[in-house]
């Protein structure tokens, strides 16, 4: 609390002035306006007039000034709560109380393999008892620590307390401030830290985070706040030394592995979430890095954030149990001890457990447990070990007698509603658009394996098949030439984007993530995918086409060029969305890569370049008109030979008189050159269907990951 001492002389008895440059609330001003108006001249209003409400953000003492002819008063101001924000007031005076009462968990058993297009639910399978009869409680200012062996449990509680799985069964199990939640608009006030640091490495600390502002905090915050935000979150979470480091992975140097894990819960605070969850903070980091980010998350959760802190660990160190207000330790899916680390070292001396002084409680505890079966007693005297059975818990009816006292700001993101799940997003659709393109477009400048690899590739490949091919003559050979290098060039173009995948399975975890949290839609992200690989593509088409068109000497004109390039550019952009496709269906690398080139193998097969359409089998001719080679073949063809329709490309020698045209060569194969702009748009509508198919993937991917 901070102290200002404010004069008010009788020439200027309206406190106008302090409401502008103090930042008081109208209704400090107005109390005031009311309260001179009974006065006269000579007197001064009765300063604690002024400070009636109960939820005051000062307190006032008034003080006579004989020499000013004046008053003073001398005010204790909560500077946090002198911001009028409203974000940030609500967030202030809004603390989270969390209670779990008798929770349990199954889990449907489920065979191997592709599930993507398994609804959210699904018919009953045999399932597996995960959590059995929780109760636990987490509260403001405080970390709670779920710690176990593997196999326990800790996860699974976790995930279920963040609203990411729906435990299914008592209703009322989790409780929030004394009242059930919807877990969809819980997530809007939480943030959720993953075990795994899903991270674009290419970015660096600031614009990591600063991405991260701009799409949890809505459009009502200016962008000089949210990059003053960033700033404050970075010297909080120790990381300015390293803000305009890249994060990195394993193939390219980034910060260390404690930064980047700070880096990760900094990404889940940006929006000053009052309950945060962390899955395993500490996995992976040597033990002072370890401690740092707990120290941090102590920090954090200390007034006057209040935040309320639910984490997971292994096996912390002394050190850091002393961080720790509570510790909820689970075996089998079962509570063996719920309180603080004193209670604990209460309950296994009680038990007749004696602690070696090498080994504090929870280490003991944790060698004991696959031993000691843990005895719950929830009552005042705290939880103890023993070597008797775990008996059933008698929970009262936890909303016995509630009384539902009204809470403000909650209700207002329809946080206690139940019908609704729909997910509210921070920022409109075309301003999500906007931020994930300048995004993207940044990732594909920084990505060389992506960038400089495929414009040299085109390069390269342009200037090396004009070589091979290198002006084409017009005679029975150079028929079969131009045949040969349009398959060619079809091969190439298609099969020249399946570098991508990696890139694009690397976005899909981050996607997960966090379109999962609300940052923003699925369709904003395959929109601005698109809308940023259509010119990038475009410029690897020309880079390709130009070099090539000229040097294999095709079609001289101008108009048949750039149809070319056109063609060339919708050939990658049907690749370019493949592979997206793909990406999002294929569950790895290894079976991503395999499903491409199997399925560009069948389509060039029946593209009618090795069999005609008359020859492949009636049962496999719908290969021939779904394949992506077919269509920018043909187009190809009509192309060149309608611009050469009246050229002679065979002769009877002894008649001295043409054998074939060009236009005779298109009616040989049975193409028209009408067809050649329907090809165009059948070309599109795979570019947009396997686009579409993107995203229902993602979408489903996406419904499985917030159940």
């Amino acid at each position: 609390m901070a102290s200002i001492q404010i004069q008010l002389h009788s020439m200027a008895p309206s406190v106008e002035n302090l409401h502008h440059k103090v930042g008081f609330p109208q209704k400090f001003d107005d109390r005031y306006q009311e309260c001179s108006a009974r006065s006269d001249s000579n007197n001064f209003c009765s300063i604690s007039e002024l400070a009636t409400d109960s939820n005051s953000f000062c307190s006032i003492s008034e003080t006579a000034d004989g020499d000013h002819g004046g008053r003073s008063m001398l005010m204790d101001v909560d500077p946090i709560q002198m911001n009028p924000d409203p974000a940030s007031m609500a967030r202030t005076l809004k603390t989270y109380e969390i209670k779990v009462r008798n929770l349990s968990y199954s889990i449907a058993i489920d065979k191997p393999g592709l599930h993507v297009f398994h609804p959210c639910g699904g018919p009953e399978r045999p399932v597996h008892n995960i959590l059995k009869n929780i109760s636990c409680d987490a509260k403001a200012g405080e970390i709670l620590a779920i710690v176990g062996p593997s196999g326990a449990g800790k996860s699974t509680l976790l995930e279920i307390l963040a609203g990411r799985i729906r435990p299914g069964g008592a209703k009322n199990s989790i409780l929030v401030n004394e009242r059930p939640v919807n877990p969809s608009q819980f997530r809007r006030i939480s943030g959720y830290v993953t075990q795994e640091d899903a991270l674009l490495p290419f970015l660096t600390v600031k614009e990591t985070l600063m991405y991260s502002a701009r799409f949890r905090l809505p459009a009502s915050v200016s962008k000089l706040e949210k990059e003053a935000k960033v700033e404050a979150l970075i010297s909080e979470l120790g990381l300015a030394h390293v803000s305009s480091t890249r994060i990195g992975d394993e193939s390219i140097r980034g910060v260390s592995g404690g930064e980047r894990r700070r880096v990760s819960i900094g990404v889940d605070v940006i929006h000053d979430p009052a309950v945060l969850f962390l899955d395993e903070p500490t996995s992976g980091l040597d033990s002072a890095a370890a401690l740092h980010v707990v120290e941090m998350l102590h920090a954090m959760a200390k007034k006057p954030q209040s935040r309320t802190i639910i984490l997971t660990i292994h096996q912390p160190s002394y050190r850091i149990l002393n961080l720790i207000n509570s510790i909820l330790i689970l075996t089998k899916g079962s509570v063996a001890h719920h309180g603080s680390l004193k209670s604990l070292h209460d309950s296994l001396e009680s038990a007749g457990r004696k602690i070696p002084p090498q080994l504090n409680a929870l280490e003991y505890a944790m060698e004991i447990i696959s031993e000691t079966t843990a005895n719950f007693d929830h009552e005042s005297s705290g939880n103890v070990f023993t070597e008797q059975g775990l008996p059933q818990r008698n929970f009262q009816d936890p909303f016995a007698g509630l009384g539902l006292a009204s809470i403000v700001g909650p209700e207002q993101i329809g946080l206690y509603d139940d019908g609704d799940d729909s997910v509210t997003y921070a920022n409109s659709r075309c301003s999500e658009i906007y931020t994930l393109s300048c995004r993207f477009c940044k990732i594909i400048y920084r990505t060389q394996q992506l960038f400089l690899a495929r414009t040299m590739q085109a390069i390269v490949a342009g200037v090396g098949l004009g070589t091979v091919y290198l002006k084409v003559g017009y005679d029975q050979r150079g028929l079969d030439e131009r045949l040969g290098f349009f398959a060619f060039t079809l091969t190439f173009l298609l099969s020249s984007t399946t570098e991508a995948l990696p890139i694009f399975l690397q976005e899909r975890q981050i996607l997960m993530r966090e379109t999962s949290r609300g940052a923003y839609r699925v369709s904003s992200y395959v929109i601005s995918n698109t809308l940023v690989f259509l010119p990038f593509l475009m410029i690897i088409a020309i880079l390709f086409a130009v070099p090539v068109y000229w040097l294999v000497g095709l079609s001289s004109t101008w108009n048949a060029f750039l149809f070319f390039v056109f063609i060339v550019w919708l050939i990658v952009v049907m690749a370019n969305s493949l592979v997206v496709f793909l990406s999002a269906l294929a569950p790895d690398f290894i079976t991503g890569n395999s499903l491409i080139f199997t399925i560009l193998g069948a389509f060039f097969l029946f593209s009618g370049y090795f069999i005609s359409k008359d020859n492949i089998p009636k049962y496999w001719m719908f290969m021939h008109y779904i394949s992506l080679y077919k269509y920018p073949l043909d187009s190809l063809l009509i192309n060149e030979y309608s611009s050469l329709a009246n050229k002679c490309f065979s002769w009877y020698p002894e008649l001295n008189v043409c054998a074939v045209t060009g236009e005779e060569i298109l009616e040989q194969r049975g193409l028209q050159k009408g067809r050649r702009w329907m090809n165009v748009e059948i070309m599109v509508g795979f570019a947009i269907f396997y686009r579409i198919l993107c995203y229902v993937i993602l979408k489903r991917r996406a419904c499985r990951a917030k159940r």
